[in-house]
């Protein structure tokens, strides 16, 4: 998962990384965002809608996409991967939700385009980044043309580790969370892993390689953020859709601990794509049924929510 950023088996405190060391306060939260719309832009097949609200003293930016039709929407919050990320266009998830009556909103990551702040927190350290989210979330949910009861969070990569963070400290959890190419393991694990599979190397992953990574995962053991007590946590539908030959986060591993919660009763439906590799919704996806099993999920799960 180096897209922008080097990962350290580091805890949730401030240190010199991706931002010259971006501070990371546990004590970050987003109750009040303040939010502020503009009026919507009616562009035939859907609307849109200039979005700013405020967390931890900076005003972050994005846009609203509403159904043409009225009423009371279901929604969705994208929480972005690592390093510098926009919001996303209209197209691609996003377009097909929206066609389906959902509305998505999507800013600028913390210090990119058009949001306030310095980018980026460094490699476990979550903090700001799952304010941001909460704040998105509280914002979509003051708005009447949304149904605050049916809002939740779609995110890919390093939003696995962001997402259950996020959802574990809003007063109101969110009605689902669907995550693609998320880690579930720490992130000491998810360095270990990607180095030994060679996730900057070119090719897929081999057998050899595999073998080797998952040899020295079980030699490291856990170490830095640990997601796994926040998705012990949540009492939502979740969706984990995973790449059977990713080089960046180990699926097996991700996978196993997933299943170990079913067990005791969590609603989480997992997809494993045999062969695909990370990069499951990227511009060119690694399985290219993976877009159509995010967007299916998400539909039917918050029109049931």
């Amino acid at each position: 998962m180096r897209r922008g950023f080097v990962l350290l088996a580091c805890g949730l405190v401030a240190i010199a990384g991706c931002g010259g060391g971006v501070s990371d306060s546990e004590s970050a939260r987003c109750n009040s965002p303040n939010p502020t719309f503009d009026l919507a832009i009616d562009l035939g097949d859907h609307r849109e809608v200039n979005v700013h609200f405020t967390c931890e003293g900076v005003v972050l930016a994005g846009t609203l996409y509403l159904p043409a039709g009225e009423g009371r929407h279901p929604a969705v919050v994208w929480v972005h991967g690592s390093g510098e990320q926009p919001r996303l266009n209209y197209g691609a998830i996003v377009a097909p939700l929206v066609e389906q009556g959902i509305a998505v909103f999507s800013y600028d990551k913390r210090g990119v385009g058009e949001s306030e702040g310095d980018c980026c927190t460094s490699p476990g350290h979550y903090n700001l980044v799952a304010a941001d989210a909460d704040g998105a979330v509280v914002a979509l949910r003051s708005r009447a043309d949304i149904d605050a009861a049916r809002v939740g969070f779609y995110g890919a990569s390093e939003a696995g580790w962001v997402v259950p963070l996020a959802n574990a400290r809003l007063d109101q959890p969110v009605a689902f969370a669907a995550l693609v190419d998320a880690p579930t393991v720490t992130t000491g694990e998810e360095e270990v892993w990607s180095n030994a599979a060679g996730e900057e190397e070119p090719g897929p992953l081999t057998e050899e390689k595999k073998e080797d990574a998952t040899r020295r995962l079980e030699e490291a053991g856990p170490s830095g953020f640990n997601p796994a007590p926040y998705i012990k946590r949540m009492q939502t539908p979740g969706l984990w859709l995973y790449g059977g030959a990713d080089k960046s986060i180990p699926t097996d591993r991700c996978v196993a601990i997933l299943e170990r919660l079913k067990q005791e009763g969590k609603e989480f439906t997992i997809v494993v794509f045999p062969g695909a590799g990370h990069g499951l919704v990227d511009r060119v996806p690694t399985a290219p049924q993976a877009p159509a099993t995010l967007v299916r999920w998400i539909e039917k799960t918050a029109k049931r929510t």
